[in-house]
């Protein structure tokens, strides 16, 4: 009978595992697969990885990088068009555009990406995907090991969304109508 009980006890904890992942506002394998998405979509447009387009960098504030290039396009992900933002981070402290312009491959930390996904997504923030990607397109993670990936830091009072949603469109770079890059 108690070993009855045992497994019960196993088994609940296993389901209570699997459902608080899936509650969780970012990082889960779902949100990992879209983020690989977008990334091929950022691949195709000559945003990320082998011969990307280059822009001139400008100055950036943490947690993004001390310099930065900052790309607006509309992209289909997984049949849904939306907004696409990439910015590229550059750095360490103290790097300086010759620096970053004479090698961006040696300077460039991470890529952190804003898409809009379709209606109900995230309608709290304006159903906005954000990814955090390390210079060879893996997710990074946060401290505690979550990709970052998804609704990131949703909740929180610091994170993507706590920063963004200071912005009304949650966009700090441009006041272009959404509408307009599509």
């Amino acid at each position: 009978m108690n070993i009855k009980i045992l497994m019960a006890a196993i088994a609940s904890l296993g389901m209570a595992a699997g459902a608080q992942a899936q509650d969780s506002p970012f990082g889960t394998d779902e949100d990992a697969a879209y983020a690989q998405a977008v990334w091929e979509v950022m691949k195709t447009q000559k945003l990320a990885g082998e011969g990307m387009i280059r822009s001139f960098p400008y100055d950036g504030v943490e947690p993004h990088g001390m310099m930065l290039e900052t790309f607006y396009s509309s992209a289909e992900v997984n049949g849904h068009t939306g907004t696409l933002i990439v910015k590229r981070n550059f750095g360490p402290e103290g790097v300086e555009v010759d620096q970053v312009l004479a090698d961006p491959d040696k300077h460039l930390g991470a890529y952190t990406v804003m898409f809009q996904r379709e209606e109900g997504y995230d309608a709290d923030n304006q159903n906005w995907f954000w990814a955090k990607y390390l210079p060879d397109g893996s997710l990074d993670m946060n401290a505690g090991g979550m990709r970052l990936a998804g609704r990131v830091a949703k909740g929180a009072d610091a994170g993507c969304i706590a920063c963004h949603s200071g912005a009304e469109d949650y966009i700090f770079t441009t006041d272009a109508p959404i509408a307009m890059m599509k």
